[in-house]
């Protein structure tokens, strides 16, 4: 079976980061909600302060992975920084796109 590898996300404000949830990555599935619940984060391309608990190598925030981050912590993150507008999320988060005013 071939691992599928999400695009990394683009926030509106220029946020990016990797967003994996299959068996070679540090991540959870639940088969009674059928969808993941933890996810794991890789390389952000700054420092973001609500993803540093699960860091790897707490030195180096953009060059690091990100294991077992709760799928709502990755949806926080993404509204943070004014939600999704390119890139490509697993199963169990939920995608919040930006909003136009």
């Amino acid at each position: 079976m071939k691992t599928k590898v999400n695009k990394p996300i683009m926030c509106a404000d220029g946020f990016k980061m990797s967003v994996q949830a299959h068996t070679m990555a540090h991540s959870m599935y639940d088969p009674e909600k059928k969808r993941y619940t933890h996810v794991e984060v890789g390389y952000p391309n700054r420092f973001e302060p609500l993803l540093q608990n699960w860091a790897e190598d707490k030195n180096k925030p953009t060059e690091t992975v990100y294991g077992f981050v709760p799928v709502e912590r990755v949806a926080l993150v993404c509204a943070k920084h004014g939600g999704v507008v390119s890139g490509e999320l697993p199963e169990g988060v939920v995608r919040l796109d930006p909003v136009e005013s």
